[in-house]
């Protein structure tokens, strides 16, 4: 049974996906915390699903790096199997890449390594594309550029706005996810064999 720790910056769609995947008695894996760099509307989960939650503010920390040291001391009092970044707006500091990589894994709503960033939805839409997707990824130092786990392709629809697009692409990071927490657990992906 793997231990996973989630953090987030928003609402925390994955995160509740990962929580009801995990009520079933079969799937392999168990949220034990959940953190965020802000006060974060999906920190009501761990309420609602009986999950430990905590904060580390990015706000107010003397610099990039002590608040990544802090938030990896947070992570690791939890000792988990996994930390899942799900929505997680920061870039995380090289402290906790190094101590993490490569059981700390990313979504990101494009196909990468197209549209890497903050705005991948919104870059997808810009450039015209007629088909962008969702990734799931290692994290590494590089922004949104560590070795892929697992991706799929959804298509762009004429008239599509980065809400419309990006509400299509929620579904199948979900479902990455979810899955991809399977195949890690049962050893089907092997993260520390995965090639960038």
């Amino acid at each position: 049974m793997l231990k996973l720790v989630v953090l987030i910056s928003g609402g925390g769609t994955n995160l509740r996906a990962l929580l009801e995947a995990s009520e079933d008695a079969e799937y392999p894996a168990r949220v034990v915390a959940i953190g965020a760099d802000r006060e974060a509307d999906g920190l009501a989960l761990g309420e609602e699903f009986g999950i430990p939650a905590f904060t580390v503010p990015f706000r107010g920390a003397a610099d990039r790096d002590r608040w990544g040291e802090e938030l990896l001391a947070q992570v690791r009092f939890w000792e988990p199997d996994l930390v899942v970044l799900s929505g997680f707006m920061r870039i995380v500091p090289p402290v906790m890449v190094d101590a993490l990589s490569p059981r700390m894994i990313n979504t990101h709503p494009a196909y990468l390594p197209e549209f890497p960033g903050a705005h991948g939805v919104r870059d997808a839409l810009a450039a015209g594309v007629t088909q962008t997707g969702a990734s799931l990824i290692v994290v590494d130092d590089s922004v949104d550029g560590g070795p892929i786990i697992a991706q799929e392709r959804v298509p762009v629809h004429a008239g599509d706005t980065e809400q419309t697009l990006h509400e299509r692409i929620k579904p199948v990071e979900r479902r990455l996810l979810v899955q991809a927490v399977i195949d890690i657990a049962n050893g089907t992906v092997n993260l520390e064999d995965l090639d960038a």
